[in-house]
């Protein structure tokens, strides 16, 4: 099991439709993220500038980002958020690996 942060960006004034959109995410793209090895994924937005993401994954052995990412249903929901966010050239959002400094267990 592995924990992984990064950094995604939206674009200015779409912070309530891209929580309302996460609020009725599809049950189908919640199961295929938890059967490609994802156990907890947690997305905050930073309040002062209400456009940068920092998000959270635990990810399981079995976690294959390949396969993730090119899965129908993965493909379907970046095409649905690439309005909101700055994306690549395939709507997947344009994220920064962030490095892990501290841990408390």
């Amino acid at each position: 099991m592995s924990v992984v942060a990064f950094k995604m960006k939206l674009k200015s004034g779409v912070v309530e439709e891209y929580q309302r959109r996460h609020r009725t995410i599809w049950p189908d793209l919640v199961k295929h993220l938890k059967e490609m090895g994802l156990s907890e994924y947690r997305i905050f937005l930073d309040p002062d500038d209400q456009q940068t993401l920092f998000a959270i994954q635990t990810r399981a052995g079995n976690y294959d980002d390949t396969q993730l990412r090119n899965h129908p249903i993965m493909k379907q929901w970046w095409d649905y958020m690439a309005d909101l966010m700055y994306v690549e050239d395939d709507n997947s959002p344009v994220a920064s690996s962030l490095t892990e400094v501290f841990y408390m267990p």
